[in-house]
């Protein structure tokens, strides 16, 4: 009888993960997924400071970092950084009720809006002839209050970004103040960012950035 060769079965060289390695690789894809959304969150709030004036946002990151001695602090760079972010807060709050008039020159002109209308108080000639005739128009309106309100939101939310501002104030923070600190500024960028969609303003004010047919006539 003739022996045949037996041919044996190829084995497959890859192996089947195993339940272990599967929960290793879920976890740790699990952290880069958090991290992710946690660093898209954080760009849409920080995209938020657009929404500021630009001469107070420039004031706050150049400023910041003197008065706070790169968030070491002691009690009298505290207080005074407090006094800037309470000025910083107001510029932005009397921001939202300037805006900006085309005279007949063509040139922009910035004034402070009034239950009346527009006081322009940068025109050169004081008796205000080259400007429109009817600037009631301008007068202050309920939205200015509430884009008013959402503009010291959103800088804070953008101060309590900033590490020297809460190195300064909470420099060891506890578990409970860290998660607050790293919550409430974006819960207020994501709630504040909504809303200046769903209530849009037309004033162009200073510090802001004008529309292309106002700019387009400076």
């Amino acid at each position: 009888m003739s022996t045949r060769a037996v041919r044996q079965r190829p084995t497959s060289t890859s192996k089947q993960p195993s339940q272990k390695e599967e929960a290793t690789t879920a976890s740790a894809s699990a952290p880069s997924a958090s991290r992710w959304a946690v660093s898209q969150t954080l760009t849409s709030t920080a995209n938020l400071a657009n929404l500021l004036p630009t001469g107070t946002l420039l004031a706050f990151q150049l400023l910041t970092p003197l008065f706070t001695n790169n968030g070491v602090c002691d009690s009298v760079t505290r207080l005074l950084t407090l006094l800037l972010l309470l000025l910083l807060g107001l510029s932005c709050f009397l921001a939202c009720f300037t805006d900006s008039v085309k005279a007949s020159d063509g040139k922009v002109y910035h004034g402070l809006a009034t239950p009346t209308g527009l006081w322009v108080f940068d025109y050169p000639d004081g008796s205000g002839t080259g400007l429109p005739k009817d600037l009631r128009s301008y007068k202050i309106r309920p939205i200015d209050w509430v884009h008013s309100v959402l503009s010291v939101l959103v800088f804070s939310a953008v101060a309590l970004r900033d590490k020297n501002v809460v190195s300064c104030f909470y420099p060891r923070p506890q578990h409970e103040t860290q998660e607050v600190l790293d919550i409430v500024p974006v819960a207020i960028g994501l709630l504040c960012s909504l809303l200046f969609v769903v209530f849009p303003t037309t004033r162009h004010g200073i510090g802001y950035p004008l529309t292309p047919s106002t700019s387009s006539s400076s």
